[in-house]
């Protein structure tokens, strides 16, 4: 008898731990998966993002980028308010996936060039020297943003960095978008700059630094298969890491409640291949199921897009793009 109730014992320990050890790992796995989940994908937002006006003294921010979309968005209290077209990494120099945090924002920052190829390749830069603002070999601008580990959100280098890989690792922001995020970030968290002082910054070379009491996160992820607002995006696949597949297409779709049994392998191919270069596909969930994938779905710009439901004209469309 005690033998039998010792046995049972030791089953129902084991049981236990190992659903634990599951436990573990299917958390873990939905952590990594949650890390190329776009974060305005319909099954993180419920289908409906809401959108708010900026407030000041208002701390609870947080920025992400979905990487193959080049858009970076502020969220305050749970809801968008406001989003920017940005430049990122190369193939050979990828920006990094995953969680980061910003403590600082600086005008005028230096820049120490890092111990790498490209620096050593470079005429008149020597890795570990002070590059101060004022230097016109300085390539960060007026404003940098750290994200550890040398990642940084910075100014773009030219006007049509927006939407294409142009970096060594970072995040470029066209000047009055940047000027505009990093005032947003300094008046939500109540850091004790004046306005005066952040003009002058400006105007002149002189660093200054915002520092933050509280991490603000960044959340960068990699996604090129997005349902929002029942509209399917699938974007280029800018740094060649297979995800446009039809499987995953056909996954993505019913993960997110779409009735996708009807598609062929072959109109999936179809739809992904109208995604390349700088143009992503763009078509109804609706469409999708009735049949008109194909008919319904356009080929826009993933920069300066026109809204779905309503196609630009060529003179709104080169607007857009101009932005």
């Amino acid at each position: 008898m005690l033998r039998r109730r010792f046995l049972k014992t030791v089953r129902l320990m084991t049981a236990l731990l190992l659903s634990v050890v599951f436990a573990g790992h299917a958390a873990r796995a939905q952590t990594a998966a949650d890390k190329h989940e776009s974060e305005r994908s319909d099954k993180l937002t419920g289908g409906r993002i809401e959108t708010a006006e900026f407030a000041a003294g208002e701390p609870d921010i947080r920025l992400t980028l979905n990487v193959p979309s080049f858009r970076l968005t502020m969220w305050q209290n749970g809801k968008e308010v406001k989003s920017y077209w940005v430049g990122v990494g190369r193939k050979e120099f990828p920006i990094y996936i995953g969680d980061r945090e910003a403590t600082q924002v600086i005008w005028n920052p230096s820049w120490i060039p890092p111990s790498s190829d490209w620096v050593r390749e470079s005429k008149g830069i020597k890795p570990g020297e002070i590059i101060k603002a004022s230097d016109p070999r300085n390539p960060l601008g007026k404003v940098k943003i750290p994200l550890g580990d040398a990642y940084l959100i910075h100014q773009a280098a030219k006007s049509t960095d927006p939407g294409n890989l142009v970096s060594h690792g970072c995040v470029r922001v066209l000047r009055a978008d940047l000027y505009d995020l990093a005032e947003r970030i300094v008046a939500a968290r109540s850091v004790p700059l004046s306005r005066k002082k952040i003009e002058a910054a400006k105007r002149g070379s002189r660093q200054l630094v915002a520092e933050l009491e509280e991490p603000m996160p960044v959340d960068i992820n990699y996604d090129t298969l997005v349902v929002e607002g029942g509209v399917l995006h699938i974007y280029p696949d800018v740094y060649n890491r297979g995800t446009n597949t039809a499987a995953r297409l056909r996954a993505e779709l019913e993960a997110s409640g779409a009735q996708a049994s009807a598609l062929d392998e072959r109109t999936l191919r179809r739809m992904l291949a109208r995604a390349t270069g700088h143009t992503q596909f763009v078509v109804e969930v609706r469409s999708i199921e009735e049949g008109r994938a194909l008919s319904d779905g356009r080929a826009v710009p993933v920069v300066g897009r026109p809204p779905v439901r309503k196609p630009a004209t060529k003179k709104r469309a080169v607007a857009n793009a101009e932005q």
